[in-house]
């Protein structure tokens, strides 16, 4: 599998007890790391108002980590496009293309203080039968958000990350608009210029973000971008997202065929006990997410296993902990073959927190190890 590249997928995570600027010097720290182990992208997400996370924003971790890296490309995964205009995009990313060019990954997103709202089933190419893709991999129920739709939290990151009055661009048109940016091509209806400098003419390689074989996905294929679908957030929708994405899938200047990648939330050490013991803040992490409560800190295993669970609580992160790999080398190599099969993969994206920085650096260190023999 040593043909099919790793890539690091950060959002910059605090650990209980620690800062923000533990958190930033960490993430500096993996990407020197995990470049020299070999993985060949290292992306950093985005989110706000999250007390256990420190991404708010991409291109400024991206500088800092541009300055103390080499060969690793480096993106976003992704700008979250609900509350930026097209041309901040461009200047944010043409600046970062300036001073190290060739290195940049420019990942979209669709969110950005939308409240998530309850969608159709996109069908797939891909049947999954009791609750498993024909290889076995792991494909959960959907998950609802119905119930985060009211929360006054939600609303709140829609009011301050929007100016007053302001509507979000049409998805499409912005990606559109991005493009022609970065080509030099944007013109207006009436036939005005726009160039923006620096920006035109940046060697950013794009990619598009998506859940589900919706709008994103479209987005994506019918642009002939790239496209990254997230397992570890949604995985009951990898298949749809994936399927979407190659039916609409039109040649262009960029791809002449669809090239995709899955991510992953994995945790690995010497053997699978110590990787569970390792992995135990993850269900209490994603529950503070999944209550509108904002990421906390991400907990010791101590703290963790003081939580005390209630059905509710099971219900909102078993889809999670049934999809997170946690084990051996060996035994996450092998479940991350089964989710390469089953999407058709070109590329993985590995996302892993834990409490100790040293764990987490040894989880990436171990897996390249084991994904190098195969």
């Amino acid at each position: 599998m040593s043909d099919i590249p790793l890539g690091v997928l950060d959002l910059v995570p605090v650990p209980s007890g620690a800062t923000a600027a533990d958190a930033l010097r960490n993430s500096v720290e993996l990407a020197q790391r995990t470049e020299e182990f070999g993985y060949a992208r290292y992306w950093f997400a985005e989110h706000h108002l999250n007390p256990g996370v420190a991404g708010t924003s991409p291109a400024v971790v991206l500088a800092a980590t541009a300055a103390a890296t080499s060969t690793i490309r480096l993106g976003s995964g992704a700008v979250q496009l609900g509350h930026r205009t097209a041309l901040s995009t461009v200047e944010e990313f043409g600046l970062l293309d300036a001073l190290h060019p060739g290195r940049l990954d420019l990942g979209l997103g669709r969110s950005g203080g939308r409240p998530p709202g309850e969608k159709a089933a996109t069908p797939t190419a891909t049947p999954v039968i009791d609750g498993r893709a024909p290889n076995g991999l792991v494909v959960p129920p959907r998950f609802s958000f119905a119930r985060l739709l009211g929360s006054p939290r939600l609303a709140l990151h829609r009011k301050l990350l929007l100016l007053p009055n302001a509507e979000s661009q049409d998805y499409a048109e912005q990606i559109d608009d991005i493009l022609a940016l970065l080509a030099g091509t944007y013109r207006t209806e009436d036939g005005v210029e726009a160039h923006v400098v620096p920006g035109e003419g940046a060697e950013v390689e794009v990619w598009i973000l998506g859940s589900s074989g919706g709008e994103s996905a479209r987005v994506a294929g019918e642009r002939g971008l790239r496209f990254a679908a997230n397992y570890h957030v949604s995985p009951a929708t990898v298949l749809e997202a994936v399927d979407g994405y190659r039916a609409s899938f039109q040649p262009s200047d960029v791809l002449d065929k669809p090239y995709v990648s899955v991510s992953a939330d994995v945790v690995v050490a010497e053997d699978d006990a110590t990787a569970r013991e390792l992995a135990t803040g993850y269900g209490a992490w994603v529950r503070s997410i999944r209550t509108a409560e904002g990421a906390i800190p991400f907990p010791t295993p101590e703290e963790a296993r003081a939580h005390v669970w209630t059905d509710e609580d099971r219900e909102l992160v078993q889809d999670r902990l049934d999809t997170q790999f946690v084990g051996s080398p060996r035994h996450v190599a092998d479940r991350l073959e089964q989710l390469q099969e089953a999407t058709g993969a070109d590329e993985l994206l590995i996302t892993t927190i834990t409490h100790d920085q040293a764990d987490r650096v040894r989880s990436y260190e171990l897996l390249a190890q084991e994904w190098r023999r195969r």
